[in-house]
């Protein structure tokens, strides 16, 4: 056992080329610093494979799989068969990342929510956690998740969360999480770190989503697992809690909604 305090990054992209040439290096440093749990998200299904060998290559990995919303057009449509096959695997643990995106990819927006609806089917059938992205598009995705809750009910976490109070509320109404990023450390951010603070804290996660976003002190330098704590230590100043208290909390909160990969740990 270990005093260190433990933390997970609940997303990241591990297998984007900007980790290539040091990756065992990069994790090292992510459980160094107590990221003892990392979430690689595969974005495009072809790619699936490699993003599940890094899963099966270090321990402390587990991964999602899905179609980003802004690969949604160029990519097949995912089935829900696909992706509950998929889900069979021992270290896969949620659905995703899939969501809608109408800042960069408006002009995909059905084939964006018909590929939203595809993955929340199989969120429901296989019970794991639905992973959205979501950018310029509160009204439609506000109206999409709670629409396919009134069919049939499934977990999600509102991934790297930087939308509005709005979605935030409909998202918490319908019981689901938000994730924590390195935005939520920027210092214009002070209007989502209110949004943030009056979440409950039992519906709250962190994440990096490196390669991206790095908070401070690395922004604008390539993010990796290991700034979680950064962010984390932020997000314990948001909801005014002591450090170590509000990291056992976000724990607490990715175990339930991950419970695939607190499963997987038990079972080792």
């Amino acid at each position: 056992m270990t005093d260190q305090i433990q933390i997970t990054d609940s997303h990241c992209h591990l297998d984007f080329p900007d980790f290539d040439a040091e990756r065992d290096t990069v994790i090292d440093r992510a459980l160094s610093t107590g990221v003892t749990r990392m979430v690689t998200i595969c974005t495009r299904l072809r790619l699936e494979p490699q993003v599940r060998a890094i899963a099966e290559k270090y321990p402390p990995v587990f991964y999602a799989a899905g179609t980003h919303p802004m690969s949604a057009a160029d990519e097949p449509l995912a089935s829900v068969e696909d992706l509950v096959a998929l889900a069979r695997h021992p270290k896969f643990v949620g659905i995703g990342e899939t969501g809608l995106d109408y800042h960069y990819t408006s002009e995909s927006a059905d084939v964006q929510k018909k590929s939203l609806r595809i993955h929340i089917e199989a969120a429901r059938q296989t019970g794991l956690p639905l992973i959205i992205h979501a950018r310029a598009a509160d009204d439609d995705m506000a109206r999409i998740l709670s629409e396919e809750y009134r069919n049939g009910t499934y977990s999600c976490v509102m991934h790297c969360f930087s939308s509005g109070a709005g979605l935030a509320k409909s998202a918490l109404d319908l019981g689901f999480y938000l994730s924590m990023s390195g935005i939520a450390a920027f210092p214009k951010s002070q209007e989502l770190r209110d949004i943030f603070a009056a979440a409950p804290l039992d519906r709250i996660l962190v994440e990096t989503d490196a390669p991206y976003l790095a908070p401070p002190p690395y922004r604008g330098k390539r993010n990796e697992p290991a700034y979680t704590l950064h962010t984390a230590q932020k997000g314990a100043e948001i909801f005014g809690m002591d450090w170590p208290a509000f990291a056992a909390q976000t724990q607490v909160n990715f175990d339930r909604l991950f419970w695939k990969a607190a499963e997987y740990e038990d079972a080792a």
